[in-house]
């Protein structure tokens, strides 16, 4: 894997921490600000849901974490590529259902992954 593979999937996973972060400590404080359509009364009723997604990136983030430690260059590449594809898919489904700009956030930022390890 290339070091701008590498790079780009350390970025991913430190959003992914940020977006762990934000859904499981920071959803009554922090996450008003940047999620300023969601309805101010709902974050209290949906904090723990908010929560158990924020355990969600953190897998993601982990497991792209994880792919960046391992040693075997093949074994690297079909983790990192796992993980991309779940990055992505999510991205495009909470574009699709959520917020546009999710788009942009995760799944742009996965397939630009997918394309350093494939095509660089």
């Amino acid at each position: 894997m290339t070091l701008l593979s590498q790079i780009i999937i350390a970025l991913i996973a430190v959003v992914h921490i940020y977006i762990l972060w934000l859904e499981m400590f920071g959803w009554m404080t922090r996450a008003k600000k940047v999620f300023r359509k969601f309805p101010p009364e709902l974050f209290a009723p949906t904090k723990p849901m908010a929560a158990n997604q924020g355990l969600y990136n953190g897998f993601l983030a982990a497991g792209l974490i994880w792919s960046l430690c391992i040693t075997d260059a093949a074994w690297s590449i079909h983790v990192a590529t796992f993980f991309l594809c779940c990055v992505a898919i999510a991205g495009i489904y909470g574009a699709a259902t959520v917020q546009k700009t999710i788009l942009y956030v995760q799944a742009v930022p996965a397939l630009a992954g997918l394309l350093s390890i494939y095509i660089l």
